[in-house]
């Protein structure tokens, strides 16, 4: 299965490309500049493209752009990406003395790019930091997903649990983005006052 990952020269997408290289999925990290793409993706035995060539090609879409242009590079790559379907991995975070906020808008991310696109998306891997998913081994940590295409989450929950070595769990539908979304907030504050990197575990669950 070929993965690209959009905006991929940047720590968690080079991250993720390390997991998923040694996960047996065919990379592509992609990029606006293909000479970065390339340079980035040579570095860990990848492929790297521009983010719509990348997407043109791909059967699965991860956007590892920064928050704040997530959904506009979603929106430009709408005919590239086509039907494949999309894992948004993005949260908006409001940064104040007081600590780490989730933003005040009323919709995630993930649904704002569902918006924009005609494929499916899937919001999952908020609570993996690219410090722990880009170490030696794969973080000792669960990761929630969640969508409203059965088929597409499927795929991208077997996905996520090949870049961790806990378990990936299905939250629900995309309304769910919202509170997962917000809870990179709450990882954020929890770094920030330990000096840590945080991960989740979820008990109870089969």
């Amino acid at each position: 299965m070929k993965v690209a990952l959009i905006g991929g020269t940047g720590s968690f997408g080079m991250a993720l490309a390390v997991r998923l290289h040694e996960a047996g999925y065919a990379v592509v990290i992609g990029s606006r500049d293909a000479e970065r793409a390339q340079t980035a993706a040579q570095e860990l035995g990848v492929t790297g493209a521009t983010n719509e060539d990348a997407a043109r090609d791909a059967d699965v879409v991860v956007l590892t752009t920064k928050a704040d242009g997530a959904v506009e590079t979603a929106r430009s790559l709408r005919d590239a990406i086509g039907r494949t379907p999309v894992l948004s991995v993005a949260a908006e975070l409001s940064f104040s003395k007081e600590g780490v906020f989730p933003t005040s808008e009323s919709t995630s991310i993930a649904q704002r790019i569902q918006d924009v696109i005609d494929g499916p998306v899937i919001a999952g891997l908020h609570s993996l930091a690219a410090a722990n998913l880009g170490g030696d081994v794969a973080p000792d940590e669960d990761t929630l997903v969640c969508g409203d295409d059965a088929d597409a989450k499927a795929i991208i929950l077997e996905l996520a649990g090949k870049v961790t070595s806990g378990r990936a769990i299905d939250a629900g539908p995309l309304a769910s983005a919202r509170a997962l979304e917000g809870m990179t907030a709450v990882i954020v504050n929890v770094n920030k006052r330990y000096k840590a990197h945080a991960g989740l575990r979820v008990t109870g669950v089969q």
